[in-house]
């Protein structure tokens, strides 16, 4: 599924099931560059009825909340060098790394949440760098409400090359570590597109409900850990299109679907978020990146 494809699916979704509202979602069809009778009509097509137009604005996106106890204070806020200029990561350095991770944002890019991670990691043996994808358009917080339509009109070539000086930078700070990646969503995709570039480097790979789209994984050599809600009918009509092509490469994998969550379960700022599949996914992560990367 192209990019674009995929965040107008992502933005459907949220519609169908009234997490945003329908003025909320024909305003981020808009930055995607759909006219109003377009998103209109695309909005019909999915059915649903929003959430409630007489919200605050506030409401239309999750709150943020604050890192899990077990994780260190704070990330570092990092500049690296990429392919086309500098890109922006928030980092953390674990005390005795049994590896390193390199972490990929939903649709909403380097959030909070996402920031909130590495140093979970950091906390659990693996260095860890989330790296913000619309870097070249001033990162993050730059591009504000823009994020979703700057990713959805990046050729993904271009993001894959971003994503492996993310490796570069990991493997500069930390010249001893296995590499893994993980990634949430949008980044779920992103994940799977760098295991389907053949990245040498990349011993293991963690999508969390991520879409594919005529896969081909026969270049890769990471052993990959493929998670799914079992109410993301969505994504999860994808699944065994990436179970083929990962049983046709060969590699090692599991295939694990969470019963009773659905997409985005793992973010806890979300209003989808499950709290025992994701700290039972969180497990099941650590347990892959040990066989794998420690």
């Amino acid at each position: 599924m192209a990019l674009r494809e995929y965040i107008l699916q992502e933005i459907a979704t949220d519609y169908s099931d009234a997490l945003i509202t329908r003025r909320e979602a024909l305003r981020r069809l808009g930055l995607l560059g759909l006219g109003v009778s377009a998103a209109a009509a695309f909005l019909a097509a999915c059915g649903g009825g929003g959430g409630d137009d007489k919200k605050a604005d506030a409401d239309d996106e999750p709150a943020r909340s604050a890192p899990p106890a077990t994780a260190a204070a704070v990330a570092e806020d990092i500049t690296f060098a990429g392919p086309n200029g500098d890109l922006f990561g928030a980092w953390a350095e674990a005390p005795d790394p049994q590896g390193a991770v390199l972490v990929i944002h939903e649709i909403f890019g380097l959030t909070d949440h996402i920031k909130s991670l590495p140093p979970r990691f950091a906390a659990d043996g693996y260095s860890a760098l989330a790296i913000d994808l619309v870097s070249e358009e001033g990162g993050t917080a730059a591009v504000g409400d823009g994020v979703a339509g700057v990713l959805g009109g990046a050729p993904e070539e271009r993001l894959v090359a971003d994503l492996r000086a993310g490796l570069d930078e990991l493997e500069r700070r930390e010249p001893d570590a296995k590499l893994g990646a993980i990634g949430f969503c949008f980044g779920g995709g992103m994940t799977w597109a760098l295991v389907a570039s053949g990245e040498p480097r990349l011993a293991a790979a963690a999508p969390f409900y991520g879409t594919v789209d005529s896969p081909d994984f026969s270049g890769s050599e990471a052993a990959v850990l493929a998670v799914y809600g079992e109410l993301d009918a969505r994504v999860n009509a994808t699944r065994d299109a990436a179970t083929a092509a990962l049983e046709a490469a060969g590699l090692t994998h599991e295939i694990r679907t969470f019963p009773g969550a659905d997409h985005a379960f793992f973010n806890d700022t979300g209003p989808r978020y499950n709290e025992a599949a994701a700290t039972e996914a969180y497990a099941a992560v650590l347990a892959w990146f040990e066989t794998h990367l420690a």
